[in-house]
């Protein structure tokens, strides 16, 4: 590090006055001396970088804190679990012997809905029918297989928040036609809709105001309106740093996530693909994320955080790093610490066709015994 101590040379390294009285100019610096410009540099550089690492340690270090100590007896399922579930399941490729292998899977369980893949939406909100069209049968064998458990529409599109092309919330005709969608999607037989809309900026009106519309329709239709959530800023404001910096703002205010949980039966966090690269720093970020969820989650809505029961490898997930055994105990801690007697929570399990059977002794083990 420079000294700090200013751009000129030393003292003992002035030249003599000049024979006419002037003023001398110093000779220049030594070969392989810093040059007055570079050290200025230097020293830019490590006050950038002491800005950008520090509050970065300090963060993760408190993600490990947060990882720390011991859950709550009883903080186990509350029979409130959910599982998303892949498109083969409503095009025809699953049998009815597929879904007494799932209900032999989920018996013993918590898990009382599936989000099942209907989508996805057109990008003006349609939905073709064609989509979907085993729905009915796949309901019918669900309840003859596992009573009591309820089969909901999983239904997304990207949307145009930052790029050309995708659904367009600000547009009336198309809030108009997602609702179209849903309606037709209970008329098959599904007992509610879940929606996964992304990337969804924090403080989006326009979702807020289509969330009111499907809140009308499946309450007279006497069925569940859920939704896929983003994570809640860990840090106040982070969203709106990150969306300059990157153009992408990722997460949601606390704030806004409590607008939409207000405005749905059941809201499922996405608390995954996190960046977090410890299992430690995982689970005390899901530890977090349970407790700010919950902050601001009405009694009467179910709170499920999301298990990656996935193995990619890419931009912001581990494998090796979200595990389930870590999300377990994540959750486990931010419940204990925030409401521990919370009646309608869970976790929701994502995804039935990448889960393996690691993911589901985790989950039977950690959060699901009796």
């Amino acid at each position: 590090m420079p000294s700090g101590r200013g751009d000129g040379p030393p003292a003992s390294d002035a030249g003599p006055p000049a024979a006419d009285g002037g003023d001398a100019s110093p000779p220049p610096p030594a070969s392989g001396a810093p040059r007055p410009r570079r050290r200025r540099l230097r020293r830019v550089l490590g006050a950038v970088l002491l800005v950008l690492v520090l509050p970065l340690l300090t963060a993760e270090t408190a993600l490990r804190v947060n990882y720390t100590g011991s859950p709550a007896p009883g903080t186990l399922t509350r029979d409130k679990d959910a599982l998303w579930l892949g498109h083969a399941w409503v095009d025809g490729r699953k049998s009815d012997e597929d879904v007494r292998a799932l209900a032999e899977r989920l018996r013993g369980t918590g898990i009382r809905d599936l989000y099942v893949h209907a989508g996805p939406l057109e990008h003006d909100g349609t939905l073709p029918k064609a989509a979907y069209r085993k729905a009915g049968r796949l309901v019918a064998a669900v309840h003859r297989e596992l009573p009591g458990v309820r089969v909901q529409a999983w239904l997304g599109d990207v949307l145009a928040t930052e790029g050309p092309d995708g659904l367009r919330l600000e547009r009336a005709a198309t809030r108009a036609a997602i609702v179209a969608s849903a309606r037709d999607v209970l008329a098959a037989g599904f007992e509610g809709t879940h929606f996964d809309l992304e990337p969804l900026h924090s403080g989006d009106r326009d979702y807020l105001s289509l969330l009111d519309d499907l809140r009308a329709l499946t309450r007279a239709q006497h069925a569940v309106l859920s939704v896929a959530a983003h994570q809640i800023d860990p840090l106040p404001g982070f969203h709106s740093f990150w969306g300059t910096t990157t153009g992408h703002p990722k997460w949601w205010s606390q704030a806004y996530f409590g607008q939409v949980a207000r405005r749905v039966d059941q809201i499922a966090v996405m608390s995954y693909d996190t960046m977090q690269p410890l299992q430690s720093l995982y689970g005390g970020y899901v530890a977090q994320q349970t407790s700010l969820a919950l902050e601001v989650t009405p009694e009467s809505t179910d709170l499920l955080m999301g298990l990656p029961f996935y193995h990619e490898n890419r931009f912001g997930h581990w494998a090796h790093a979200e595990t389930v055994p870590a999300a377990v105990r994540g959750v486990r801690l931010g419940l204990s610490r925030t409401d521990a007697d919370r009646a309608r929570f869970g976790v929701a399990l994502y995804v039935d066709f990448a889960a393996t059977e690691d993911d589901w002794a985790a989950y039977r083990e950690g959060w699901a015994r009796r």
